[in-house]
């Protein structure tokens, strides 16, 4: 499994996905993006290392100071925390 990556699909903004991958709800939010077809980037905050790790976690951190999964942030001007389907659509404009 990558620890992090890019998936090809319609720009919707640039979309950053912070998860765990042993996390169920970050699954669903990665199969939700899949499954909308949205371009979007994701970094598995249990699987990368070192300075990675500590970059990913600040910037988590700066949008969701809980440190919960998933965060999703969009155009590093808005976030949405957990997986809320209705949400995640609407953040998204769809």
């Amino acid at each position: 499994m990558d620890s992090s990556g890019h998936v090809m699909g319609t720009r919707r903004g640039h979309v950053m996905l912070y998860a765990l991958s042993t996390c169920i709800w970050c699954k669903k939010t990665r199969a939700l993006l899949d499954r909308l077809g949205v371009d979007y980037h994701f970094t598995y905050l249990d699987l990368v290392e070192g300075r990675e790790q500590e970059e990913a976690m600040a910037e988590l951190e700066r949008w969701n100071p809980q440190g919960s999964f998933p965060t999703i942030v969009i155009d590093g001007t808005r976030a949405v925390l957990g997986f809320d389907e209705a949400r995640i659509r609407q953040a998204l404009g769809l």
